[in-house]
């Protein structure tokens, strides 16, 4: 019987904090609140209209602030506001070319804030959801149908991932459609998604469930959309390890090793 293949080692979580989806979503409402509190000390006339325009700046500012158990207990009023400044900012940074920066700094500054929510009481059932795409598109596993019939070749990611979910007995799900991994989400209910895609589909996704706490992770498109795409495992193993209470390791199974023709 083939021993399980050693897993890479998980990488430091990358410092994120989105500093270019920061600087708008709270650079502006503060900017536009001390232009309104300039015009109120410049206009006694209309006072009333500039504070009022002031205090609904500062109001539209504050959630970016909130961190920790205040940012978990708020979080689908704050992820809403957000992706609206995120949906909002995005045809003026594809006017500009910086679309895909704009969106993984929306990311990041998200991811950041998961940290730190999680920093002390880790998740205890968490999901992980994979596109399909990261298998070889000539590939014959059915690894939709079942996990476990991936061959185990090294030649994609799938492998590695499986050896972690049955070495760790993590919850994981890998999909070939956006609607499917909600469904999947919401059924299984979890505390928080690890979840791995392309940034228009991370965007997507953290629109769709903001009620769910989601640490995201790129996907990286050496052929382009959808076609033998990739992912760090270790930054995977990472987040899982510095986010996720872990669990008592079970009977470990191993994966079939044969070809992929």
């Amino acid at each position: 019987m083939k021993e399980p293949r050693a897993l890479p080692a998980p990488a430091p979580l990358p410092a994120e904090r989105g500093g270019l989806f920061l600087a708008v979503r709270r650079g502006l409402p503060l900017l536009v609140s001390a232009a309104a509190f300039t015009g109120a000390a410049l206009h006694t006339e209309g006072r009333g209209w500039w504070l009022l325009a002031a205090t609904a700046a500062l109001a539209a500012a504050w959630p970016s602030f909130l961190r920790g158990g205040a940012f978990l207990r708020n979080r689908t009023a704050i992820m809403r506001q957000d992706a609206l400044w995120a949906h909002a900012v995005r045809p003026l940074a594809r006017w500009l070319g910086l679309e895909d920066a704009w969106i993984l700094a929306f990311c990041r500054h998200n991811n950041g804030r998961v940290r730190e929510a999680f920093a002390e009481r880790k998740a205890r059932r968490a999901l992980i959801l994979l596109p399909h795409c990261i298998q070889m598109a000539r590939c014959k596993a059915g690894i939709l149908d079942d996990l476990a019939a991936c061959y185990d070749c090294g030649l994609c990611p799938v492998g590695d991932y499986l050896n972690a979910v049955l070495l760790h007995q993590w919850e994981g799900r890998i999909t070939n459609r956006s609607h499917k991994a909600y469904r999947e989400a919401r059924e299984y209910r979890p505390d928080l998604i690890v979840a791995v895609s392309c940034t228009d589909r991370l965007l997507k996704g953290l629109t769709k469930l903001p009620e769910i706490p989601s640490y995201v992770i790129p996907l990286s498109l050496p052929h382009g959309m959808c076609v033998d795409t990739d992912f760090s495992v270790p930054h995977l193993l990472a987040a899982m390890e510095a986010l996720v209470e872990p669990r008592r390791p079970g009977a470990i199974q191993v994966l079939r090793h044969e070809g992929i023709a």
